[in-house]
């Protein structure tokens, strides 16, 4: 079972805030509270079963060739050339476009700079 300052620490490395008195299993007179110790075996149980499931990855057996090896950098996008020649469709987008100026498209404003 994982320790109060496993459970801190772990929390801080997840960026997960836990209020102290979620860890602490004693209460202000010195008693044990039954809730505050239900959230501590609720956290470090929790934790417990995170490293399990993680720890599992130290058990990867991976192929000799691939060890320490990153694989080669591709392109997956198209060329950087232009698929159509220049202006193919201007006219006929320019033709449905309700506003213009010329081949320039005029639009409803929607920033303002007041």
């Amino acid at each position: 079972m994982a320790t109060t300052e496993e459970v801190k620490k772990l929390a801080a490395l997840a960026r997960i805030t836990i209020a102290d008195e979620e860890l602490t299993t004693k209460t202000a007179q010195g008693g044990s509270s039954d809730a505050a110790e239900a959230a501590f075996r609720k956290f470090t149980s929790e934790f417990d079963a995170i490293l399990a499931y993680v720890g599992q990855l130290e058990e990867l057996e991976l192929p000799e060739g691939l060890v320490g090896e990153k694989p080669a950098l591709r392109n997956i996008f198209r060329d950087d050339a232009e698929p159509y020649p220049a202006r193919t469709f201007t006219e006929k987008i320019t033709a449905q476009f309700p506003a213009r100026s010329g081949d320039a498209l005029l639009v409803k404003q929607i920033i303002s700079h007041e």
